[in-house]
């Protein structure tokens, strides 16, 4: 199976290029911007990141604001009063736990250690907690949106029946380690254009001949 992932991920920075490196964070900006990204775009996750960031000039003002005034900040990542008090909590857990508004610590965790200590934070999963340790820390993980979700299944990288949170711990298992970024970010890419929720043009894309979903159908 390795060596499938690693001729799918070949043949997709063949087509679509290297993978983009991840923005230079501090590891709480990627558990708030994360939390921001929750049943959103990326468009409008930023805008909101943004506007909190000039907004306040701490992550103590953001822990300490008033509620509806730190809603309104981030209104148009949608879903304000639930990102606004998961962003609070999110902010209290860590500066009560580690004395600062810093994650650094998780580096010293081991990968399950550190999963747990971020999916302990509510309103944080194995996504969220996936991306943090791979996109700041750059430890052996791949983050499991509904792009590499769907992916994955029609590929034939994991059951059919899969769910999400069971997914992350498959493919951990099966991403050789050295490419599970960038394996990440190219499945999202081929998600986005090609392997679509709905109309997928997998067969215009340089997985077709890989696709078990069309394949089935072909039968």
């Amino acid at each position: 199976m390795s060596e499938e992932i690693r001729e799918i991920n070949r043949r997709l920075k063949q087509h679509f290029g290297e993978a983009p490196r991840p923005e230079k964070q501090s590891g709480v900006d990627y558990l708030v911007e994360t939390i921001l990204s929750q049943n959103t775009n990326d468009i409008n996750r930023d805008k909101a990141f943004k506007k909190l960031k000039e907004y306040y000039e701490s992550w103590e003002d953001v822990e300490s604001a008033d509620r509806e005034e730190l809603t309104d900040v981030i209104r148009v990542a949608g879903l304000g009063p639930t990102k606004a008090e998961r962003i609070q909590e999110s902010l209290r857990i860590t500066r009560e736990e580690v004395g600062e508004y810093n994650l650094d610590f998780l580096n010293d965790l081991s990968i399950e250690d550190a999963k747990t200590w971020l999916e302990d934070i509510p309103g944080i999963g194995p996504k969220t907690a996936a991306i943090i340790l791979c996109f700041h820390f750059d430890r052996p993980v791949i983050p499991v949106d509904t792009h590499v979700h769907r992916v994955s299944k029609r590929l034939g990288l994991i059951p059919e029946s899969t769910s999400r949170k069971k997914a992350h711990k498959l493919l951990d298992e099966k991403v050789p380690d050295d490419i599970k970024y960038e394996f990440h970010r190219l499945l999202i890419e081929y998600g986005r254009k090609y392997c679509k929720a709905r109309h997928p043009k997998c067969m215009e894309g340089p997985l077709s001949d890989l696709c078990e979903a069309h394949n089935r159908k072909e039968k």
